[in-house]
């Protein structure tokens, strides 16, 4: 009897907390409770394959039953998947997760370096052979890749399954411009699109200031006098080639959402957790407080970090005192070590600032008695009394609770993202850890 009691206060107070999220699946809710249609209807991760009643079985506050893989369904690399509903917390799982393999090809008319004339057959680093091979006409096939992602929805599951649905095609947009670059690792990318490789020897690239100004070897205005330089070109390295398009396919999702939802229902904002495997190179790109780890010979290597308001304390502080309009005159940037008292004014507090890391004392002022636009600490830390995570996609309707002050200028998009091993071949399996995604316990 008590736990029928406590399953009934959890499934009704799972209603109220969940507000919005819970119409949204109705056509309602969404920004200020618009009739807007869905973007995609919502639904678990594709790849478990669940029928519409299995789908709504999910959502049973109950039973909470645990939802893996079907027998007959393979996922690459026999990546494996749970995950269940967290009870109390919203009427619906508001997380996805999306599980595909990419096939990049270079975009039509797209200008490229030099072609690689001796480019010869890539062997797999994959068991079973799988993916990566690239073959003598690899210039029509293109490169396949791997791609696997988890996103924390909050504040209803909209944000969570759009980005489900579209971001692994923005990733594929993006590393179609270098996927030619990539595949000639011989040569360094050029610096600008068009221009010939350079075969130089990478220790013999640059010229000093000295060297340039005398114009090399040779005498001036010979065949050997090489060009001119008055300063050093970087040498960038092809993964950086490949993080960068991590790093723009975030923004560009972000903004997609962005301009969607006016025309969408696109509720709530979630963290996003990538993993890409190209060309035999794992990369892990992180936006929130999700977790990634590679597990190598017994050894646990993290690969992504949590983006909290604690960790991202002096970017959210730099920006409130640059800006300082963002706060609505009713925040502080400065950090205390609590509540400032109105009897507390004129004497001296420990206090924090954007440019510390330790603590100082300060006289208190009246500008002191705003909110702290951090307050709280570990898990229970958050920005402007409302969010968590300073990291995702969404979130562009969040405002602070009965005011106009948007949160979402202190929110990024941008992922940090970790190169790792050479895939499974090299004894370099992943496994979310604490998978928020999933609501694993």
């Amino acid at each position: 009897m008590l736990t029928r009691v406590k399953s009934a206060v959890a499934n009704f107070m799972g209603g109220i907390m969940a507000g919005s999220s819970g119409s949204e699946h109705g056509g309602g809710g969404g920004c200020g409770g618009s009739d807007l249609p869905l973007r995609f209807p919502y639904g678990r991760p594709e790849f478990l394959g669940l029928s519409q009643d299995e789908v709504e079985c999910s959502a049973d506050h109950i039973a909470r039953p645990i939802l893996i893989l079907k027998e007959t369904r393979r996922l690459p690399w026999a990546t494996g998947y749970a995950e269940v509903i967290n009870a109390g917390k919203s009427t619906h799982n508001e997380d996805q997760a999306s599980c595909e393999v990419l096939t990049v090809k270079k975009k039509a008319g797209a200008i490229t370096s030099t072609p690689n004339r001796n480019s010869a057959k890539r062997r797999s680093s994959l068991p079973n052979g799988e993916g990566l091979q690239l073959k003598e006409n690899s210039e029509s096939e293109g490169v396949s890749c791997h791609y696997w992602s988890l996103f924390d929805g909050h504040a209803g599951s909209g944000a969570a399954v759009v980005a489900s649905r579209l971001l692994q095609h923005h990733v594929t947009e993006q590393l179609q411009d270098i996927v030619e670059i990539l595949k000639n690792s011989a040569v360094l990318p050029p610096t600008c699109l068009g221009e010939e490789p350079d075969h130089t020897p990478a220790n013999s690239r640059t010229l000093t200031r000295a060297a340039s100004l005398r114009g090399g070897v040779g005498a001036p205005g010979s065949p050997s006098t090489p060009p001119t330089r008055f300063f050093t070109e970087k040498k960038i390295p092809h993964e950086c080639l490949v993080i960068g398009a991590l790093e723009s396919a975030f923004k560009e999702m972000d903004l997609q959402i962005e301009r969607e939802r006016s025309s969408y229902n696109i509720s709530g904002g979630c963290t996003a957790l990538i993993v890409v495997c190209l060309l035999g190179k794992l990369y892990v790109a992180n936006a929130g407080d999700s977790r990634a780890i590679i597990i190598r010979n017994g050894e646990i290597i993290p690969m992504s970090s949590e983006f909290t308001p604690e960790t991202e304390r002096q970017r959210l502080q730099y920006l409130a005192f640059m800006q300082p309009h963002l706060l609505g005159n009713e925040f502080t940037h400065l950090e205390f070590p609590r509540r400032v008292q109105r009897k507390e004014l004129g004497k001296k507090m420990l206090y924090r600032d954007f440019n510390m890391t330790g603590w100082a004392y300060k006289t208190i002022e009246e500008d002191d008695l705003k909110f702290p636009l951090i307050y709280g600490e570990g898990k229970k830390a958050r920005v402007m009394a409302t969010i968590g995570v300073t990291r995702g996609l969404g979130d562009h309707d969040l405002k602070v609770h009965d005011s106009n002050i948007c949160i979402k200028p202190f929110l990024s998009s941008a992922p940090e993202v970790h190169p790792g091993g050479s895939g499974p071949g090299d004894a370099c399996p992943w496994r979310p850890e604490g998978q928020r995604m999933a609501d694993i316990q």
